[in-house]
């Protein structure tokens, strides 16, 4: 009896450590089988800093002339015999731009200028007669009546003098007029002279940009045209060129009561690429003030939406949508999503997904002071 009940527990002692050994082996084994999770990227990370940036206006609209010249003629009857300027040609002040025929001109001119001399003739008679009718006044000669003829006579004859001298006049003012002359410096823009027509005087012959100086007609919402003034600073984007950087001259006086958009005139440099109908968007500088911003390359664009990596505790990346504002420099504005405390990954996000472990190879970087600058 004593036998049978030693070799019961030892065969329960030995089921036992059998059970002790076989879980043992488990955990060894399910504890080899886990990996240690390896680091997608090694990166290094930054923080949001508050700089100083300028406080822009948006605003859209079409590139005029400034002011445009209408050239046409007041010569009537007379043909066009040259045309000396084209479309886009620069012209001066006082440069001879077409000509017409002057064979008719000048032989008006020819005939008023005889007409001249035979009245001056006329009127030097009748003022020798009209001082000799004078000296014998009193003297019993000549009546008073035949005084007062003579000297009638040579104020008419006067008169007569004065009227041709002015015919003159008009036939050189008119052969003058045979030469069409730039009224300014500028660029021509249109041109309606034919070489042969006979025009109508005061039909326009060629339309001038005055100096070649244009400017920007932006367009600003009613809600921020109290925020506009002249001499504040602006830059237009034209599709294909390069930015412009014009100064605000004046701002219209009253709004448009169908688009409830108040009118801007931006003075625009000198520029070859500047044409005169171009539609422009743009921004006016109206002041400026504190903002969140990061590095450029912190802020990830995917599937449409912006999108920056915050680094967990735990070294985890977690994709953090952000809306971003300003785009300045090598900076851009975060204006909703971020806080300035949360460490961000500086750069390489284009290889990285949420969840993925990473290595910080740097400590978060504290940012020292604002910056300010312009859009690119």
């Amino acid at each position: 009896m004593t036998l049978g009940r030693l070799a019961a527990t030892a065969a329960t002692i030995l089921t036992l450590l059998t059970v002790l050994i076989a879980s043992t082996f488990e955990e060894d084994r399910e504890t080899q089988g886990v990996a240690t999770p390896v680091p997608v990227l090694s990166v290094s990370v930054t923080r949001a800093t508050h700089s100083v940036l300028p406080i822009r206006v948006p605003a859209a609209g079409h590139v005029e002339a400034w002011q445009e010249a209408s050239i046409g003629t007041e010569a009537n009857g007379v043909r066009l015999i040259d045309v000396r300027v084209n479309v886009g040609d620069t012209v001066e002040r006082g440069q001879v731009l077409a000509l017409f025929d002057t064979d008719t001109v000048r032989a008006e001119l020819a005939e008023a200028l005889a007409a001249v001399d035979q009245a001056e003739a006329e009127a030097m008679e009748a003022e020798v007669n009209a001082r000799r009718a004078k000296d014998l006044e009193g003297s019993g000669a000549m009546s008073a009546q035949q005084i007062d003829q003579y000297v009638a006579a040579a104020k008419t004859a006067r008169a007569r003098l004065d009227a041709v001298r002015a015919i003159a006049l008009r036939s050189r003012i008119r052969l003058a007029q045979t030469r069409v002359l730039a009224p300014g410096d500028g660029i021509i823009t249109s041109r309606a002279a034919t070489v042969g027509a006979v025009v109508a005087s005061g039909q326009e012959l060629f339309r001038m940009i005055r100096d070649g100086r244009l400017e920007w007609r932006a367009e600003v919402v009613a809600s921020d045209i109290e925020k506009v003034s002249p001499g504040q600073r602006a830059r237009i984007v034209i599709p294909g060129s390069a930015p412009i950087a014009g100064t605000v001259r004046m701002i219209a006086p009253v709004i448009d009561a169908r688009t409830h958009n108040g009118l801007v005139y931006v003075d625009l440099p000198p520029d070859r690429t500047l044409r005169a109908g171009a539609f422009a968007r743009g921004h006016l500088d109206v002041g400026e003030g504190s903002s969140l911003t990061v590095p450029r390359s912190a802020v990830l664009l995917r599937d449409g939406f912006h999108y920056v990596m915050r680094v967990r505790p735990d070294s985890t990346v977690a994709m953090t949508k952000v809306r971003i504002g300003r785009d300045v420099g090598e900076r851009i504005e975060i204006v909703a999503g971020l806080m300035a405390s949360e460490p961000i990954i500086a750069s390489g996000l284009g290889f990285l997904s949420d969840g993925d472990r990473v290595r910080v190879v740097a400590p978060p970087a504290t940012g020292a002071g604002a910056t300010s600058g312009d859009a690119p």
